[in-house]
């Protein structure tokens, strides 16, 4: 079917398809990202270059979602440099037209077999505050809250919550 999605790592080569995403995603949800349009458009071929080819594939996964080899969606898991035990879900998002075909849980389950494989303990993002479909889609996932709301980035009145999901059972 034409719009199912699948969801792969990124490849070094595909910098351009990153890039364009990215940009894409920060325009459409700008209050749902630590970094912001203007920041990331400032960005440098070279930059973007670098992101992907430059990343450590044992402690960061770069993920893109497609239908019908379109490129619809992307996040990035990366094991937290202060807790070897720790993921982190960065940049998900999916674009509006493509949303609800579930992409996006593929982009977060191959993110969890990622970590799995690497005896992760547990998963942890931010969602921005609100009855969000990613803030459903999280906790269909199987993460929940943990602590209180923080703000989205220095300086902003948005709220973001942090979430966790537990993999092994000896996490904290």
């Amino acid at each position: 079917m034409i719009n199912t999605p699948s969801a792969r790592p990124f490849r070094s080569g595909e910098w351009q398809t990153y890039r364009d995403l990215r940009l894409q995603a920060l325009a459409d949800s700008p209050d749902a990202f630590g970094s912001t349009l203007a920041v990331e458009r400032a960005r440098t071929d070279d930059d973007w270059m670098h992101r992907l080819s430059g990343v450590d594939t044992q402690r960061n996964l770069p993920v893109l979602a497609e239908i019908g080899g379109t490129p619809v969606g992307l996040a990035w898991g990366r094991i937290d440099d202060s807790d070897l035990t720790t993921a982190n879900v960065y940049q998900m998002w999916v674009a509006p037209l493509h949303r609800q075909l579930g992409a996006g849980q593929l982009l977060l389950e191959a993110i969890i077999e990622w970590a799995k494989a690497r005896n992760i303990r547990q998963i942890v993002l931010t969602v921005t505050c609100g009855d969000t479909s990613a803030y459903r889609l999280y906790t269909r996932i199987g993460f929940k809250p943990i602590g209180a709301p923080i703000p989205l980035r220095p300086e902003s009145s948005v709220s973001a919550q942090p979430m966790r999901l537990v993999l092994r059972e000896d996490a904290a």
